[in-house]
């Protein structure tokens, strides 16, 4: 549509839209000008390792020793590695919907069973410590948790997770993967906790972060996992025999982020701002849509609003024509609106759609008043 000359907006993307701050830039550059561009040791650099682990006990109060970290080819190799190293075939890895959509099919490659267990608005998107007892078995090896959440923003509170700690506690199989990249994305009074420093769940947690959030670094493919000594050991084996270290240049430009001070500094804060002030104003105007119903997110820069009174069996829009399920009516917005939308079926929440607020403010103005024109009740029938 773009290549026809059409306006559309795009609000699908998973990454901030702003440039990687200059002095991250100033030392990737540096690292080429020195001839930094050969092979690293394959979990990273001695000086980057020991970086995230000074890191992690600043930001996170976490103890780990530079052998426990896995330097990867960005978070998603880090998740992905930290389950080969940790599950077999025939292993249930629990996951709370809405979830990222790789998570399930990671699981499956790796020969393992995703457990989805659903949540919903109303609950804030937070799985229950009662949901995750329930969905336990004794082949419950991994449960994946994201906080701050894509897609939904949410952000679990430390009760809540000392809540399901109890609960992991209890099964002395079950071991936990913590997905903190949006750790530093995160709105006050919410407060990012790592679940690796919840009583006695350092031993029992995988840590997963990394560069491509908080820094706005996503093309530059840096991510990291932390880890007891032995599965740190079997992921630094399975990434020796897949893609070997990360890149030199990369690994240069983290030491200048984590350089930035505790939670990424003064740029890191100035973007957090602004993704405030995004998601303020699209909670603002979604919520005076009737129909759309959404738990205001507490992080990230998603939000995942329950679309299902504009779609459903017998459900059209004038002119355009029938809206079966959430795909339909993001199509019907692309065509109608000229704004692109992801569906939820793929995070596993089919009643919404994701809109990203990594956008200027002059852009999420002219897309909220498209979809306010495109979502007026008088569009939409629905036949008995």
């Amino acid at each position: 549509m773009k290549e026809s000359g059409i306006d559309v907006i795009g609000l699908a993307a998973g990454e901030p839209d702003f440039d990687t701050p200059e002095e991250i830039v100033d030392a990737g550059i540096e690292a080429l000008r020195d001839g930094f561009t050969r092979y690293t040791p394959n979990t990273g650099t001695s000086k980057l390792r020991q970086a995230i682990v000074d890191k992690l006990k600043v930001d996170n109060g976490l103890e780990y020793s530079p052998d426990e970290i896995v330097v990867s080819n960005g978070a998603k190799q880090a998740i992905w590695q930290g389950l080969l190293a940790t599950v077999s075939p025939g292993d249930e890895v629990i996951i709370p919907a809405p979830y990222w959509v790789s998570y399930p099919e990671m699981a499956r490659l790796a020969g393992a069973n995703p457990v989805v267990v659903p949540t919903s608005a109303e609950q804030g998107f937070l799985m229950s410590p009662e949901q995750l007892e329930a969905a336990l078995t004794p082949k419950s090896r991994l449960l994946i948790l994201c906080t701050p959440s894509n897609p939904t923003g949410a952000v679990y509170p430390a009760e809540h997770l000392e809540a399901l700690a109890k609960v992991v506690a209890r099964h002395p199989r079950l071991l936990v993967m913590s997905d903190e990249i949006y750790e530093s994305i995160c709105y006050e009074p919410a407060r990012h906790v790592s679940f690796a420093g919840l009583p006695d769940m350092s031993g029992r947690t995988l840590t997963v972060n990394g560069f491509s959030k908080a820094y706005a670094m996503t093309g530059w493919r840096l991510g990291y996992l932390a880890a007891p000594k032995h599965f740190a050991k079997a992921a630094a084996a399975i990434q020796s025999q897949s893609t070997s270290g990360a890149s030199s240049i990369a690994q240069q430009a983290a030491l200048a982020a984590l350089a930035l001070g505790p939670r990424g500094g003064k740029p890191v804060a100035q973007m957090v701002a602004a993704f405030r002030e995004r998601r303020d104003y699209v909670v603002e105007r979604l919520q005076q849509i009737p129909g759309v119903k959404l738990a205001e997110p507490q992080g990230a820069f998603y939000v995942l609003p329950d679309m299902s009174a504009f779609f459903g069996p017998g459900v059209e829009a004038k002119g355009y024509g029938p809206i079966p399920d959430a795909d339909a009516l993001a199509m019907y917005l692309i065509q109608q609106a000229h704004v692109a939308l992801v569906p939820g079926d793929a995070f596993g929440a089919p009643e919404c759609i994701r809109i990203s607020y990594a956008a200027s403010m002059a852009t999420l103005k002219e897309a909220l008043d498209r979809l306010v024109r495109a979502l007026q009740p008088d569009v939409f029938t629905r036949s008995s």
